[in-house]
């Protein structure tokens, strides 16, 4: 074995060509090893320990569609409270579930159209709101805040069960809407938040948090037929809805406290800083950076509004008809044998469960399957052919009519109907989360997922307002 020695003096010069020689000759000796251009220390990178942070994602999703599934849910709860009463008792005159439409008095027929446009308008007013304050507010004042808030606001109305609203109806009508408002205004910053958070994770954990809205939805059906079989009261239903929303509300504030804590949460949520800017240590272990990041509103604007029309439109399709439309349609053998799946069960579990359970699998297969992938255009016409299901479902057999006959009688075909409908939403919904994130930079990935947040909130809010109209059309 030969080693190639430098015999040149310490402090003498050397030209570049000697030394070149001498690297040379070493690097040729396979029995020498040169150390690779990587640094030593590589970036650590922590992993979901036990899916830890994917649990939680996955409450957190639920938690964003717990306040307006309950509410809306809720439906015999609110047909009671706004039920037809004696001036001189408080005997039940009209409380009728699915009985006869037509005796239903203005607020009982109306209040979940207010509902919905008064959920929507706060919903997409403060979707805005967080996309401006999300580089301002800290994350932690944002996701702790708007939980508590909901929290507090969901335990005042879980109060006004127990209490006798008989004398006093429009009066509650405007404290529950006004409720509603600042439950969804508070409820649209930890949702927007919470996109903001998934939008900087892989597409698994998106999927977590949309299919955890999903399974909000159906475990607020489930929960209605439940009390429907057991015969419960609309008052003790309600009463059961709403202090099952403070404990799944308040094990999410506290699942939330869990996962800020954890090392893969914190590490993703570092600013994720472009190559080009230079960092400089101090001896005490600061990082100072040369210039801070900036990010442009426009710029992400310009790289996303395919995505952001295509989520306006599922929701604005969707909101059009669900659920202020599909809640009117009836069996067709509704009140014809005595049947109690006719009677009291088609409702909440096609309107309600079914259409839940169809959204959850869309979304389900959209983090599985992702296409189209990288063609939003694609996307967008595929939204545009669902606008087919808003005259599908106005022509079946909703009640009462007054203007539009029913050419869609049959049960069978207004199940599928649904079925089609409720996946086309959750996968088209899904998809668009999923590709977002890949066509903007790693520091914009935040506010992209808040924009989008807003897109949607303005199709809720569009879609809602135009569901007054379907009702008033059929």
């Amino acid at each position: 074995m030969s080693y190639s020695i430098n015999r040149q003096p310490l402090l003498k010069g050397a030209s570049d060509s000697e030394f070149e020689d001498d690297l040379e000759t070493e690097g040729d000796d396979p029995n020498i090893s040169v150390p690779d251009e990587e640094p030593f220390f590589k970036q650590f990178e922590p992993c979901d320990k036990y899916n830890l942070v994917y649990i939680v994602v996955y409450l957190l999703g639920i938690n964003t569609l717990i306040p307006w599934s309950f509410f809306v849910t809720a439906n015999d709860y609110w047909m009671y409270k706004f039920r037809e009463v004696d001036e001189n008792s408080t005997k039940l005159i009209n409380y009728t579930r699915v009985e006869n439409m037509e005796k239903t008095t203005d607020l009982q027929a109306s209040f979940i159209s207010y509902l919905n446009i008064a959920s929507s308008i706060a919903n997409t007013s403060f979707l805005i709101v967080n996309t401006l304050i999300s580089k301002r507010v800290p994350l932690r004042i944002r996701m702790v805040g708007s939980q508590c808030t909901i929290l507090l606001l969901f335990i005042i109305t879980t109060d006004f069960v127990k209490i006798n609203t008989d004398k006093w109806q429009n009066t509650f009508v405007a404290i529950t809407l006004t409720t509603v408002v600042f439950v969804n205004a508070a409820s649209a910053i930890f949702g927007g938040s919470l996109m903001g958070i998934v939008g900087r994770l892989s597409p698994k954990y998106i999927t977590a948090m949309s299919s955890g809205q999903a399974l909000g939805g159906i475990f607020t059906a489930i929960t209605e037929i439940c009390s429907l079989w057991i015969g419960a009261s609309p008052i003790l239903s309600g009463l059961v809805y709403f202090i099952i929303g403070d404990v799944i509300l308040f094990l999410s504030l506290i699942a939330y406290i869990i996962l800020e804590n954890s090392t893969f949460f914190k590490y993703h949520m570092l600013e994720k800083l472009p190559e080009n800017i230079e960092t400089n240590f101090s001896i005490t272990g600061e990082v100072t950076f040369s210039h801070s990041t900036s990010v442009s509103y426009t710029r992400i604007i310009k790289k996303i509004w395919h995505y952001g029309l295509n989520i306006f439109l599922v929701f604005f399709i969707t909101l059009s008809v669900y659920p202020a439309v599909t809640v009117l349609i009836e069996s067709q053998y509704k009140g014809k044998g005595g049947s109690t799946w006719n009677d009291i069960y088609f409702v909440p579990v096609v309107t309600y469960l079914i259409f839940s359970i169809g959204d959850y699998t869309g979304r389900i297969l959209s983090g599985i399957l992702q296409w189209p992938k990288n063609k939003p255009w694609q996307m967008v016409l595929l939204s545009l052919m669902r606008v087919i299901f808003i005259p599908a479902l106005i022509f079946c057999n909703a009640q009462p009519r007054h203007h539009l006959p029913v050419y869609i009688y049959n049960d069978i075909y207004y199940i599928l109907i649904t079925i089609v409908f409720a996946i086309s939403n959750g996968y088209l919904y899904n998809l668009t989360f999923i590709l977002t994130p890949t066509v903007v930079d790693s520091h914009e990935k935040e506010i992209a997922s808040a924009i989008m947040g807003a897109f949607l909130g303005v199709g809720l809010t569009a879609g809602a307002a135009f569901s007054v109209l379907m009702v008033k059309l059929i």
